[in-house]
C-alpha cells in the first residue's frame, strides 16, 4: 500500500475515533448552549436522557398511587402586590407543564400542558437539593454521618485547601459556607454558567468544587451557592459507600412506592448532578412533599426522621431568617408565614409547596423562557406563593363551612 494511502487511512481512523468520542459531548454542549431558548426549552426540560449520560431510578414493584379525593376547582383568581391575576392565565403565562394538588394525602387536581403527560419525566433543577437534604437526614440518623457539626473535609479530604476546608456540614446545608460564587443564570460568564459548560463537556464536579474561593466567614451569611449541594453529595457518597442513585433507590424511591422510573444526570466521572439533575414525574415529585408534610412518614413508615424534617424547615439562626423575603433551612426555602409553609424551588418555575396548616401539597413544573426577566410577574417566586396560598386557603374555607354546617345541624 502506498504511503499516502496509509496516511489517509490513519487520518480517517483518527477522525472516526475523535467523532465517536466527541459527538456525545458536542450534543451535550449544544443542548446546554440552547437549553433555555423559547422554541426549545419545553422539549429540552423533558428530554435530557436522550442526550446526557444518566443513572436510572427504578420504580419498585410495589407502587403507592395517590387516592383520588374530591375534584378541586382552582380559584378563578388570586391577589399579588395589589393586583388581581387570573389563575389559569397565570399558569399559561408561566409556561406550566404540569400542575398537581394533594389535599389530606389525596389527589384532588392534576393537569398537564405543552405536551407533558403523567409519564413525563421532567428536570427538577434545584428542587433536587431538598431531596438530597432528606437523604442526608437519613444518613445522619443511621450513623453513616456522625454529626452535621463535622467539617465536610472529614468525609471529602480532597476539599482540604479549598474554600470548603473546615466548613461544617450544617453551614453547607444552610447555604452559609462563605464561598464566593455568582449564581446569575442570565450572566454568560457567571460561576454557575461556567460550571454548566464544564459539566456539559463531562468535567468533574468534584474538581470544580475544589477551585472555589472563600469570601465570607462560614455560618454568618446566607448566600445561595449551588455547588454547596454538590459538596453534600460528595459527603453522602463517601459516608454511605454508595452512589447517590443507589442510596436514593434504597432509602426513598422504594419506600415511597414511586410510580415511574426516574433518573439523575451524570458528569464525566459518573457523579450525579445532585444540585439539580433529578428527573421525575409530577406525581413522584409530590411524594417528596407528602413525605415532609407527614413529618417524614409515608404509608405508615418513618422514612426521614421527624426531627430532621423539623430542623430542615425551621430557620434557626439570624442569617437564615425570612425577613421580607425567603429564609432558608436545610436545602428548603421558608417564606415569611404564619402557616409554617416551606418550599422546594428550582429555576425556570419548579415548585413543591407545602402548607402543614391546611395539609396541602402543590407541585408545579414549568419551562419558562422568561424566567430571568425580573419585570415579568409570572416569573416571580412570590407571585407563585400567593397563587399557592389562594389554593390552600380554599381548603381552609371549605373545612370551616363544613364545621358550620355540622354545628347548625
Amino acid at each position: 500500500m502506498k504511503t499516502w494511502k496509509k496516511i489517509a487511512l490513519g487520518l480517517l481512523f483518527v477522525l472516526i475515533v475523535f467523532a465517536v468520542w466527541f459527538y456525545p459531548k458536542f450534543k451535550m454542549l449544544n443542548l446546554s448552549m440552547h437549553l433555555f431558548e423559547e422554541d426549545q426549552i419545553v422539549h429540552n426540560f423533558r428530554s435530557f436522557d436522550a442526550v446526557w449520560p444518566v443513572s436510572e431510578l427504578e420504580a419498585p414493584s410495589t407502587k403507592h398511587p395517590y387516592a383520588k379525593g374530591t375534584a378541586l376547582d382552582l380559584p378563578k383568581s388570586f391577589q399579588f402586590d395589589g393586583e388581581t391575576y387570573n389563575t389559569n392565565k397565570f399558569l399559561e403565562d408561566s409556561w406550566t407543564t404540569g400542575f398537581l394538588v394533594i389535599q389530606n394525602d389525596s389527589l384532588v387536581y392534576e393537569n398537564y400542558y405543552l405536551g407533558n403527560t403523567e409519564a413525563t419525566r421532567n428536570i427538577s433543577w434545584s428542587m433536587a437539593k431538598s431531596v438530597i437534604s432528606a437523604l442526608m437526614g437519613i444518613a445522619v440518623e443511621e450513623g453513616d454521618i456522625k454529626s452535621i457539626e463535622e467539617p465536610v473535609d472529614n468525609y471529602a479530604p480532597e476539599l482540604k485547601g479549598s474554600a470548603y476546608e473546615g466548613v461544617r456540614i450544617k453551614d453547607v446545608l444552610q447555604m452559609s459556607t462563605g464561598v464566593k460564587f455568582n449564581e446569575d443564570y442570565g450572566d454568560f460568564n457567571s460561576d454557575i454558567n461556567r460550571w454548566g459548560r464544564g459539566f456539559a463537556l463531562g468535567d468533574s464536579q468534584d474538581e470544580f468544587a475544589t477551585t472555589l474561593e472563600r469570601e465570607l466567614e462560614p455560618g454568618t451569611v446566607n448566600h445561595y451557592v449551588s455547588i454547596n449541594t454538590h459538596v453534600l453529595g460528595m459527603v453522602l457518597k463517601r459516608a454511605t459507600g454508595k452512589t447517590i442513585t443507589e442510596y436514593m433507590q434504597e432509602k426513598l424511591y422504594n419506600p415511597l412506592g414511586m410510580e415511574y422510573n426516574g433518573y439523575w444526570l451524570l458528569d464525566g466521572e459518573n457523579m450525579e448532578m445532585v444540585l439539580g439533575g433529578l428527573n421525575l414525574t409530577l406525581r413522584d415529585y409530590a411524594k417528596v412533599g407528602s413525605l415532609f408534610i407527614n413529618e417524614g412518614v409515608f404509608n405508615g413508615q418513618q422514612i426521614v426522621p421527624k426531627s430532621w424534617v423539623e430542623a430542615s424547615t425551621t430557620p434557626d439562626a439570624p442569617h437564615v431568617q425570612p425577613g421580607e423575603g425567603f429564609g432558608y433551612g436545610y436545602q428548603w426555602w421558608i417564606p415569611s408565614s404564619e402557616q409554617g409553609e416551606y418550599m422546594a424551588m428550582g429555576v425556570y418555575g419548579q415548585y413543591i409547596y407545602i402548607n402543614p396548616t391546611t395539609k396541602t401539597v402543590i407541585v408545579k413544573l414549568s419551562a419558562n423562557p422568561k424566567y430571568n426577566d425580573d419585570s415579568y410577574i409570572p416569573s416571580n417566586d412570590t407571585s407563585h406563593i400567593e397563587m399557592f396560598r389562594a389554593i390552600a386557603s380554599s381548603f381552609k374555607k371549605d373545612e370551616a363551612d363544613q364545621e358550620l354546617v355540622s354545628i347548625t345541624e
